[in-house]
């Protein structure tokens, strides 16, 4: 059987949460932006909730890293075996 994780365990921080709902209160009041410089206005509740996570990871609060595809990983290791192959036998 699979191992289940405790449900008391929490997967985010309090200033996790702190951060997001910074970010989602900026957003709903039109000043939350995308980054730094000339960037647009962020108007969507993903956007606003990404930036709020990651604005408390680099402040060192528990966040999850981010995900990250194992198909896309994969595809850049056989991409460049093929390309080596290719280089190989122009030779």
């Amino acid at each position: 059987m699979a191992a289940r994780r405790k449900s008391s365990t929490r997967k985010y921080g309090k200033a996790a949460s702190k951060s997001v709902k910074r970010a989602m209160h900026k957003r709903k009041a039109g000043t939350l932006k995308s980054g730094k410089g000339r960037h647009p206005k962020v108007k969507s509740r993903e956007q606003a909730i990404a930036i709020g996570l990651s604005e408390a990871r680099e402040a060192g609060a528990k966040v999850p890293r981010k995900r990250t595809s194992k198909k896309s990983s994969a595809k850049r290791s056989s991409g460049r075996k093929s390309s080596a192959k290719k280089s190989s036998r122009r030779k």
